[in-house]
Formats: structure tokens, C-alpha cells, sequence
């Protein structure tokens, strides 16, 4: 058990965040705390890790658009070359 001491504005957010997710003021707490060291584990991971539970979750719809980027990217970036040049 813990004793937390707040400013009056402190005090007052809080009160606000329980009432508006019907919520107690410790549930507010604990879902903070619970936050703030989930994103400390995070902190040293690195992108794909962070990312890990959104790959492979969309559909191309079969269009495999992975396919050949680089060579798409090339003829974007000359196509825009090509057209800053005859304007």
C-alpha cells in the first residue's frame, strides 16, 4: 500500500478521469502506472518490436504490393525528376 500526495491540480485531473471513466481514483492510478511501465519495457526495443503486433495483420487483397518496391520506387522518384525538369 502506498500514500500518494497531490497538488490541487493534480487532484483535480484526477477526479475528472474518474469520473469520466467510471473509474476509482486508484484504478486511474494503477492504469497509469501499468502504462508508464509498459512503455519503459518498450523504451529499449526497437521498431519492429514495438511494431510486432500490427505486421501482417492487413490484406493486400492479393495485390502482393511487397513485390519489386525498389524498381516502383525508381520510376516514382524519376517519373517526379522527369517532370520537375519540364516544368
Amino acid at each position: 500500500m502506498a500514500t500518494v500526495r497531490l497538488d490541487t491540480a493534480t487532484e483535480a485531473t484526477l477526479k475528472r478521469l474518474a469520473a469520466s471513466r467510471g473509474q476509482t481514483k486508484s484504478d486511474v492510478i494503477r492504469d497509469a502506472i501499468a502504462q508508464l511501465a509498459e512503455e519503459a519495457s518498450q523504451a529499449g526495443a526497437s521498431a519492429f518490436d514495438r511494431l510486432r503486433p500490427f505486421v501482417g495483420v492487413a490484406d493486400s487483397g492479393g495485390r502482393q504490393l511487397s513485390r519489386q518496391t525498389g524498381r516502383r520506387l525508381r520510376e516514382l522518384l524519376e517519373k517526379r525528376r522527369d517532370a520537375g525538369r519540364s516544368g
